[in-house]
């Protein structure tokens, strides 16, 4: 992805972009009921690297899978490129794990950008110590062959319901996750820039005593000029 828009949508929120993206009609692209495993303080951005999930048939999901070096699971993760965040499709069921610590850490180790499940991972506290961020629904100690197959790595998929296409740009803050676009992603972090300066400086009206009306949304034209001259004074 374009280096500079990384760096822009590292300093924006899922809030924000969510708004940016319900403008232009999308209203389902922040990944429900998914949260950090641990707060990192920043954002995590990167182009979409996925791995579907579908129901265990127990006569191919034998411990002895995981020995097999084109496991579906292993392969994703030797496979997702540095700077990607490797988004999971755990059918929204986190009564088995999506995986653990030791391939989490390896992610991390590999300059994976993060990594993201609508299910859950074993050894959670484990993971939310390492410095790689990482999204969840709840920890989940059964090992995914539980109930899980992992059976394509890199395709189209369902997250927390929201559509997920192979280098789709992920950003996740402190809250949650949401999913853009790849064709749009640089004019929408251009706009979440803009957004993110006017929401600074209203937050910061705000705390002063002024009323919202006619600030937020601006409808009204010394708000305007105000914004102007708030921006000059912080170089935004």
């Amino acid at each position: 992805m374009n280096e500079a828009t990384r760096q822009k949508l590292m300093g924006v929120s899922v809030a924000t972009l969510a708004t940016a993206l319900f403008k232009r009609g999308l209203r389902n692209q922040v990944i429900q009921e998914v949260r950090p495993v641990a707060p990192k303080g920043r954002n995590m951005v990167g182009p979409a690297f996925t791995l579907r999930y579908m129901p265990a048939r127990e006569d191919r999901n034998q411990l002895a899978e995981f020995r097999k070096p084109d496991h579906p699971q292993r392969a994703a993760i030797e496979a997702c490129p540095a700077g990607h965040v490797m988004v999971i499709d755990s059918r929204k069921d986190p009564r088995a794990a999506s995986a653990g610590d030791i391939l989490i850490t390896r992610l991390m180790v590999r300059g994976v950008a993060g990594v993201v499940t609508d299910g859950g991972f074993r050894d959670a506290a484990t993971i939310g110590g390492i410095d790689m961020p990482a999204y969840h629904t709840r920890p989940s100690s059964p090992t995914n062959l539980t109930l899980h197959e992992a059976i394509e790595i890199n395709g189209p998929i369902g997250c927390g319901d929201s559509p997920v296409f192979p280098g789709d740009v992920v950003v996740g803050d402190d809250d949650c996750v949401i999913v853009i676009p790849a064709d749009i992603a640089d004019e929408v972090a251009d706009e979440a820039v803009e957004m993110t300066a006017y929401e600074d400086f209203v937050v910061e009206r705000v705390r002063d005593g002024a009323s919202i009306m006619g600030l937020y949304p601006c409808t009204r034209d010394e708000h305007q000029v105000a914004f102007a001259e708030w921006r000059a004074r912080h170089g935004r």
